[in-house]
């Protein structure tokens, strides 16, 4: 049972590291356009030489 006075304080620090870097992601906009990425390498109309 001393095992859980560890355990818990534990889980509980990885699971705010979690949501600390989840949050930050969506402030940096991590996440504004997952599809377009994907989509943009299949587009016929990109040019081979990116613009300056």
């Amino acid at each position: 049972m001393e095992i859980l006075a560890i355990l818990i304080p534990v889980s509980l620090l990885l699971v705010g590291i979690g949501l600390g870097a989840f949050f930050w992601a969506i402030r940096n906009k991590q996440f504004d356009d997952p599809q377009g990425a994907a989509e943009r390498i299949l587009m016929k109309d990109w040019d081979d030489r990116p613009k300056p």
